[in-house]
């Protein structure tokens, strides 16, 4: 099957363009190589899907308003879009807003409009997130749960993606399913996520930011679990009827950052320095995903625990990084 992935350099979509791959799908990946990060990260990423075959690469960035008139005739033929590509981080949205509104809001109504003009379209399935859930007290976080209390602008930012696509999907038929991911982490992930800076900071022997001083939790899952989670709706036929759904993709088991932090001293063999701050602006203090309907239609079961997905990333981080 041919199937159009954005954010195709980046974290999440890198692990499912390797799995789309694997299974003898035919990819177009698609990223801007935006520098909110390491672009070298990005860079070797994509250098591995290169190398594989039934792999190509657009550069493109998707909020420009000429994006649907530069891709469509490569992907006319595709009808599946999994769309991953978006501006991270809750913090750099305090400073960066109107990137978000480029990269999360339009280029959401870009996708779209792709997805309206491709005859045939089967099913766009994009990334959302537990930032949606915001302020909410009631855990674990449900998809039954009213989201319109965000604390960040990227939270808002994803929360504006569900409802257009929502709009979209009842005015022109698309049929569309988006993802709220719970605290991605693994080999190859990204930066400014807690599991690498936290290992980066212990390797160097820097004090690590430990937030409400240490009184936080995050359901934090497992690339591999994540993507098992994508992977089966590739198969869903379209939907006769309630053709946007939203579904949890999340551990439904959250631990504490000092409990995170305590594995890596012992997978990386260090102690950890810890500079205990107040709760930042934007900031939550817990996630917790209730994933009863992933389980059900998605048969969703995460698999691996924190002190695995750890190992497995701490691993990858000494080989990345050349440490002994």
């Amino acid at each position: 099957m041919k199937i159009l992935v954005t954010g195709a350099a980046g974290f999440i979509g890198f692990h499912l363009c390797k799995k789309l791959l694997e299974d003898k799908h035919t990819v177009l990946g698609i990223d801007n190589i935006n520098n909110y990060y390491d672009v070298k990260l990005k860079k070797n990423r994509l250098k591995i899907l290169l190398g594989k075959k039934n792999f190509k690469f657009k550069k493109v960035d998707i909020s420009d308003t000429n994006f649907v008139k530069k891709i469509y005739p490569i992907a006319k033929n595709f009808r599946i879009i999994i769309h991953l590509a978006a501006q991270a981080g809750v913090r750099y949205s305090i400073t960066h807003p109107y990137k978000y509104i480029e990269s999360n809001v339009k280029a959401q109504i870009s996708i779209l409009e792709l997805a309206k003009k491709i005859k045939s379209f089967q099913h766009l399935i994009y990334a959302s997130s537990s930032s949606v859930y915001g302020a909410n007290k009631k855990t674990p976080f449900s998809i039954n749960d009213r989201v319109d209390n965000p604390v960040s602008l990227y939270g808002a930012s994803k929360r504006a993606g569900e409802l257009i696509a929502q709009s979209y999907s009842r005015m022109f038929n698309i049929n569309c399913t988006g993802l709220r991911f719970f605290s991605v982490y693994g080999p190859w992930g990204r930066p400014d996520m807690a599991a690498y800076i936290f290992t980066r900071d212990i390797f160097q022997n820097k004090s690590l930011d430990l937030f409400n001083f240490g009184r936080m939790e995050r359901d934090f899952t497992f690339i591999d679990d994540i993507i098992s989670g994508i992977t089966p709706l590739i198969k869903t036929k379209k939907r006769k009827s309630n053709l946007h759904k939203i579904y949890n993709l999340g551990n439904n088991k959250p631990q504490q950052l000092l409990k995170m932090i305590s594995l890596l001293e012992m997978l990386c063999e260090r102690k950890a320095k810890i500079n205990k701050k107040r709760m930042q602006l934007g900031d939550v203090r817990h996630t917790y995903a209730n994933i009863k309907e992933s389980k059900k239609d998605l048969k969703f079961k995460p698999k691996t625990n924190l002190k695995e997905g750890l190992e497995q990333f701490v691993n990858w981080y000494k080989e990345y990084h050349k440490i002994n």
